[in-house]
């Protein structure tokens, strides 16, 4: 999905996608308003993204190609303060697009699809702080459960 590094300590590496159309992430379905994108290993992902729904704060959600990686949407200067070891935030650059009401906005970074479609999410941008609870216990849920097997 996004070509983002991060190291063991958790913190983001350079390797940020430059500027341009194809990797932008918009929310409200192409409208115009930029926002950030968390990256994380497609399992703990999918438990985050059940946890979410639960609590009512689940945004759109990316999926890529090769299904090992989700994108969570989230509000713009997220990837400026985004330390959580295991994942990665980056910026992105938006881009204006024409979207007809009531279906789902193309996903917006080259080689994915969406998993939670903006008019399916219950949030514009899932909230950076909920996301990190949320990723925290997936997280602690998956340990427990490689523990039991």
């Amino acid at each position: 999905m996004v070509k983002a590094g991060v190291h063991s300590s958790g913190s983001r590496t350079a390797d940020r996608h430059p500027p341009g159309r194809e990797h932008g992430a918009l929310m409200d379905g192409g409208a115009g308003r930029r926002c950030d994108l968390v990256t994380v290993p497609a399992r703990q992902g999918l438990e985050a993204v059940d946890i979410l729904r639960l609590r009512r704060g689940v945004g759109p959600v990316l999926h890529d190609g090769s299904c090992d990686t989700l994108g969570f949407l989230v509000p713009p200067g997220t990837a400026d303060r985004w330390d959580l070891p295991g994942s990665a935030c980056t910026e992105t650059y938006g881009h204006e697009a024409a979207v007809e009401p009531g279906t789902a906005a193309p996903p917006p970074v080259t080689g994915t699809g969406w998993l939670v479609p903006p008019d399916a999410a219950i949030a514009e941008a899932t909230d950076p702080e909920v996301l990190r609870q949320a990723l925290g216990e997936a997280a602690r849920t998956i340990e427990a459960v490689d523990r039991c097997q």
